[in-house]
């Protein structure tokens, strides 16, 4: 049994649920000790064994007295190794001599003071409290630092597993490179990143190699599958015949094949309505081992026997972080008049624009089936466009955005924004935004909607029925002006679908009706979408 010097001190002492029942006397020794300490933790440092003495043949007691309790500590320190501006996180009140904390939050302290001056490249720093004291009832205290008189910096990073993997995403993207201050906590958050990259990623933490006058650190990293095919086929009724009708596209993306981070991307697409999609691009990131990195793509399409635009685009883009991005460019847009009689929609025009633009992008690509947490793009276009009889300015607006809603490890809800506008004087049919089908919303045909300007959100509730097959159901939402036409209409989507991952790639099913508003909500088109994403 335990005692205090008063009733009070002995319903503390038992309020701390020691151990009452023992083997030997060492072991009693041991558990009282154990007391004392808990009791300095408290803020009773004053605390002394007064007596441990045996009652009777089972029975032995001992009686501690632990006097004052002191709630803070005053802790001199030396301002050559700490500064006023690191203790204003930790500290009630602090000066160029001592900071006061509260008792109970010392070790706390210590572990961030000493987190701190290891971020400054001295990672074997070991802090002490000396010379402990109570003067006229204050609780006072030194703090000793040694750490070494060498701060260490990278000297050295080398790449295991995955030699040839491209020295530029060190720098650039991990933000990792010589004669920088070591700091050992930071390194570990920056090469986690390792595992958002397509086609790389991290085997085991870093591991660091100190000698005497070096810090080598060396990266364990593999070559991950990155080339991606993604194709899909979607099949549903005409409505105005009833029959049958068939579209679909192919998406080969090839990344990282040269080991500088590259990617080649060739789209074609074939819509049942006789349209036809090409497009080709190159995205070359860190050009010349600068933060900077270059896209350039070609888009050609076709619409039946009425037009035909070709759009080049040439970006050239800064990497904030491995989640932000920024982005400046310029855009042609050439199209021409396939029709024999002349329509007063349809023009022969060139365009040209100035692009800047913004992307955000959080990966969690330990997720197979559902690698993007979130995403944002926006960009915005402003140049001119000439037709045969008159130029004028023009201003395009383009938002993608999605989100990915975990409430548990299988229920999850899916959302996207996506939408854009056109601002002119006059438009053309040739030059509107397109949108519809499984890309888009979800129960129209493949690029069946014209606009010059729209919005359209999708949403899905994902059930997760195991880690390689979900269901989720189909709820679209659309509005779109068509100021050529005079239109302004919501459109609707509902549907189910369902995803398969097997060792050929995810295999998506897609099952949505379209519904019109204008229409009188009757069925507007129903559609069956089957894709297949892959990776090589």
């Amino acid at each position: 049994m335990v005692e205090g010097y008063d009733s009070g001190e002995t319903s503390l002492l038992d309020s701390l649920g020691y151990v009452k029942k023992h083997l030997n006397y060492q072991s009693i020794v041991n558990e009282v000790d154990s007391i004392k300490s808990t009791c300095y933790r408290l803020g009773y440092i004053e605390t002394k064994l007064q007596s441990l003495s045996r009652q009777n043949d089972t029975t032995f007691k001992a009686k501690l007295h632990l006097k004052d309790k002191f709630h803070t500590i005053y802790i001199y320190y030396d301002t050559s190794v700490l500064s006023e501006n690191t203790l204003e996180a930790i500290s009630v009140q602090s000066n160029d001599r001592y900071f006061e904390v509260q008792f109970k939050d010392i070790e706390a302290v210590m572990v961030y003071l000493n987190a701190e001056i290891a971020k400054r490249g001295y990672p074997f720093t070991k802090l002490k409290l000396t010379d402990i004291e109570v003067d006229q009832g204050t609780l006072k205290a030194r703090l000793k630092i040694d750490r070494d008189d060498q701060k260490r910096t990278i000297d050295t990073i080398v790449i295991k597993g995955y030699e040839r993997f491209p020295a530029s995403f060190i720098k650039h993207y991990l933000k990792i490179k010589p004669e920088q201050t070591f700091d050992l906590a930071l390194l570990k958050n920056k090469t986690e990143k390792l595992n958002n990259l397509r086609f790389a990623n991290q085997i085991k933490p870093p591991e660091i190699l100190f000698t005497e006058d070096a810090t080598a650190i060396y990266l364990y990293v593999e070559k991950s599958k990155s080339n991606a095919f993604d194709g899909f086929l979607g099949f549903g009724t005409n409505e105005d015949d009833g029959k049958l009708e068939f579209d679909g596209f192919l998406n080969l993306v090839l990344s990282n094949n040269l080991n500088y981070g590259e990617s080649f991307r060739l789209f074609y697409k074939s819509d049942e309505n006789d349209q036809k999609t090409f497009e080709a691009g190159i995205a070359m990131p860190y050009l010349f081992k600068t933060p900077l990195g270059f896209d350039m793509q070609l888009h050609l399409f076709k619409r039946d026997s009425s037009f035909t635009n070709a759009n080049q685009s040439y970006k050239l883009h800064y990497q904030i972080n491995p989640k932000h991005n920024i982005y400046a460019g310029y855009k042609t847009l050439t199209s021409n008049n396939l029709l024999s009689n002349s329509m007063a929609s349809i023009s022969d025009f060139d365009a040209n624009y100035v692009s800047l633009g913004y992307n955000f992008i959080d990966l969690r690509m330990n997720d197979v089936l559902f690698p993007t947490d979130a995403m944002i793009t926006i960009e915005s276009d402003f140049g001119k466009r000439k037709t045969p009889n008159v130029s004028e300015s023009q201003s395009k607006f383009l938002v993608d955005a999605m989100n990915l809603i975990r409430i548990n490890k299988r229920n999850s809800i899916y959302a996207r924004f996506n939408g854009g506008a056109i601002q002119s004087n006059q438009y053309l049919e040739n030059e509107l935004l397109r949108f519809g089908g499984i890309n888009s919303i979800r129960g129209f045909e493949e690029n069946s909607l014209y606009a010059n300007l729209y919005g359209l959100i999708n949403t899905e509730y994902r059930y997760r029925l195991s880690n390689t097959i979900f269901a989720h159901s189909i709820i679209d939402v659309a509005y779109f002006e068509n100021d050529i036409i005079d239109t302004k209409e919501k459109l609707f989507g509902f549907g189910v679908g369902f995803g398969l991952l097997t060792n050929s790639g995810l295999f998506r099913f897609v099952y949505a009706n379209g519904k019109s508003e204008n229409q009188g909500f009757k069925l507007s088109n129903s559609k069956v979408h089957l894709s297949l994403t892959t990776s090589f």
